[in-house]
């Protein structure tokens, strides 16, 4: 059973109550339930007792024991999302292992939506109570097996599965393989796995298996965030082509781009993350976001054209605007979204002081940006089997000097007075361009550099550094920023270290960057850059995990963890699909979304910089181990931020997890466009 209906099954066959949240967010395999449905219809309100929902009026027998043909599964069957890529029809299933021998029941699904629902009104266990239900899903001498039976229509199959959270025995397994295929007569039919738990359940006793992740990667659609946009269609075919596109585009893209311009909307023909740069973004934009397989083609006929775009938990949709509705369209001069209510940091430009890890706290934060502070704030923490690379800070003051000494409001004055700048994406990228490479080229005075190198040997022995950004427009309630300004990886020498450090003043000035901030109403003389210089770690593992589901904000109990070998550069870039996994600290299942299938990561060079180096295919870089691990620092690190959900970097070495960056997890609804 996918994580999304079977943990609402699961639930309130438990006996839990939910408060309605935010429409549910498709996740990858996942399954709605009737209980979503109904809070929806329901919003406002506090969910009564699920079995005390109406029930479709009794016309036939309420189970039967065995499905001969598929007339038989169809009368039986729910069918959720009829006719879109997310369709699902299912039967419930329990089986009583108190009978002799152990008895069927494929219940009268849309009768009776629970299994807890069944086995009370048809009097098999009519007085049971919340505890006894408990533990049909929890012990192995267990008088029932409560699964799902589902026509998995993107692999043409017939799966049979249980709770994610359900602590499947060996035996148990075997038993319900049996009885399953005994009874369901007319097809083939596997298991489907729902947690690391039932795979290795599977494996042990030889059992025939469908995966979730297999499921998943035959998707045609996944909804990344749900919304609805109006604007043009653009095609990209090509990663350099993002940089023309405009807030008045959705952009279809044939590729996921490191990062990307505010846009109306995006459609990718190729799966990322949820935790990629393009889809923070997105997030944070609240603007659509969906992979379609073959989008190119199936959005070409409207390439050009006033749309508008609406992407479901179930699937997506296009009307093609009217002459008068496009006439209508207010000027775009405004921002595409409303601008976040948390703006810039106000810096306190008194310190010029470099500032080492171990002084900084989330006061430092007007020194050093959010970046630098919450590295401070997790190291005082001191989180059990955690450790943060050392490393110092180059305050807003020491920008602020650099870009006054060399004449920036002047130049900035000068650079939007010019033709096309205001109007033309691409002579605004031109013109940030070379303000980019006047900033690298303008000299830095012998006494900042001296210190700055003097740090870098006294305190981090001369080694490798990370040159990363901490800017004041980063890292906030409001704004991510992720992925908007340039960090410099494994720098080695003195020379270096003050190039990377002019590197990430200058990417203020990255296009991104610019079109970012500009939707989201920061001026342009707002900004200023501090710069955390780092210690290098050549990590076995890294990553980036959520301390929440990032497709549904109601599963406050669940980890999201993306993750590849070696250094994480690749994981919040998107480009490649790392590896996924949910773990919910509620059902303590573990459930695979994706495996990374690199068979090269990246590494340190001891050149300076990084370089690609072959890795053994087909281990999983996630064990169940580091899982619960990670979840546990998640949640540690949640608290350390007075319980507000975070997007955390992290990186393996040895068996320390290492915490690289921490920020609030931004995530807005995509309004009406």
């Amino acid at each position: 059973m996918t994580f999304r209906f079977s943990l609402r099954i699961a639930l309130l066959a438990l006996g839990a109550t939910l408060l309605p949240g935010l429409p549910a967010q498709a996740q990858l395999a996942r399954k709605p339930s009737f209980y979503d449905q109904r809070n929806e219809a329901q919003s406002g309100l506090v969910a009564r007792d699920p079995l005390a929902n109406p029930v479709r009026p009794a016309r036939g027998a309420a189970s039967l024991p065995a499905l001969r043909s598929q007339a038989e599964f169809d009368a039986l069957a729910r069918v959720y999302d009829p006719g879109t890529p997310m369709q699902l029809a299912h039967v419930l299933f329990v089986i009583d292992r108190q009978a002799e021998p152990a008895r069927m029941y494929y219940l009268d699904t849309p009768r009776f939506q629970l299994h807890v629902r069944f086995v009370r009104d048809t009097g098999l266990a009519p007085h049971a109570g919340k505890r006894a239900i408990d533990q049909n899903y929890l012990r192995p001498d267990r008088r029932f097996l409560f699964g799902t039976l589902s026509w998995q229509q993107n692999i043409g199959a017939f799966t049979y599965e249980f709770w994610e959270g359900d602590q499947l025995t060996a035996p148990l397994l075997k038993e319900a393989d049996r009885v399953v295929k005994a009874t369901f007569q007319f097809a083939p039919v596997k298991l489907k796995t729902n947690s690391t738990l039932h795979e290795r359940r599977a494996r042990e006793t030889g059992t025939d298996f469908v995966s979730q992740e297999a499921l998943i990667r035959e998707q045609p659609y996944l909804p990344l965030n749900i919304g609805r946009a109006i604007g043009r269609v653009r095609i990209v075919e090509q990663a350099s082509g993002v940089n023309a596109l405009t807030p008045d585009d959705i952009a279809v893209l044939k590729q996921v781009p490191i990062s990307l311009p505010p846009v109306a909307g995006v459609v990718t023909e190729r799966p990322s993350t949820a935790l990629s740069h393009v889809n923070l973004l997105a997030k944070g934009w609240g603007i659509p976001n969906a992979y379609l397989r073959d989008a190119a083609s199936a959005l070409r006929p409207y390439e050009g054209r006033w749309i508008e775009l609406q992407v479901n938990a179930a699937g997506h949709t296009v009307r093609v605007l009217s002459a008068d509705e496009v006439a209508a369209r207010p000027p775009r001069s405004a921002p595409a979204t409303p601008p976040p209510t948390v703006l810039t940091l106000r810096p306190d430009l008194r310190e010029q002081r470099l500032l080492p890890l171990a002084a900084l706290r989330a006061r430092s934060s007007t020194h050093c940006g959010v970046k630098a502070a919450n590295l401070g704030a997790m190291q005082a923490a001191k989180i059990p089997m955690t450790s943060v690379p050392d490393g110092f800070c180059i305050p807003f003051a020491q920008y602020d000097r650099f870009m006054r000494d060399n004449g920036l409001a002047a130049r900035l004055t000068k650079l939007q007075r010019q033709p096309g700048f205001a109007t033309d994406p691409q002579a605004r990228q031109k013109a940030l361009a070379q303000l980019r490479d006047e900033i690298v080229q303008w000299p830095v005075d012998a006494a900042t550099s001296a210190a700055w190198r003097a740090r870098w040997q006294s305190q981090l022995g001369g080694g490798g550094v990370f040159v990363r950004s901490s800017s004041n427009s980063e890292d906030l309630p409001g704004f991510s920023g992720a992925g908007l300004y340039t960090t410099v990886p494994n720098v080695k020498t003195g020379d270096a270290l003050e190039l990377a450090v002019k590197k990430v003043w200058a990417s203020v000035f990255n296009p991104e960057a610019w079109e970012a901030r500009a939707a989201a109403g920061f001026g342009a003389d707002a900004v200023l850059m501090g710069v955390f210089v780092q210690t290098a770690i050549d990590s076995t593992n890294a990553g980036v995990l959520i301390t929440r589901d990032p497709f549904d904000a109601r599963h406050y109990h669940v980890t999201y963890i993306s993750a590849k070998r070696g250094i994480g550069i690749r994981v919040v870039e998107g480009q490649r699909v790392a590896e996924q996994v949910m773990y919910s600290s509620w059902s303590k299942a573990i459930q695979v979304l994706s495996r990374s299938a690199e068979n090269t990561a990246l590494q340190l060079d001891q050149g300076g910089g990084v370089k690609e180096v072959p890795v053994e295919p087909g281990r999983n870089v996630l064990t169940d181990e580091l899982v619960l691990k990670l979840a546990g620092v998640g949640a540690a690190v949640k608290r350390v931020f007075n319980g507000v959900d975070q997007d955390i970097e992290w990186a393996t070495v040895g068996d320390r997890v290492v915490l690289l960056q921490a920020r609030p997890y931004v995530e807005r609804s995509a309004p009406p466009r």
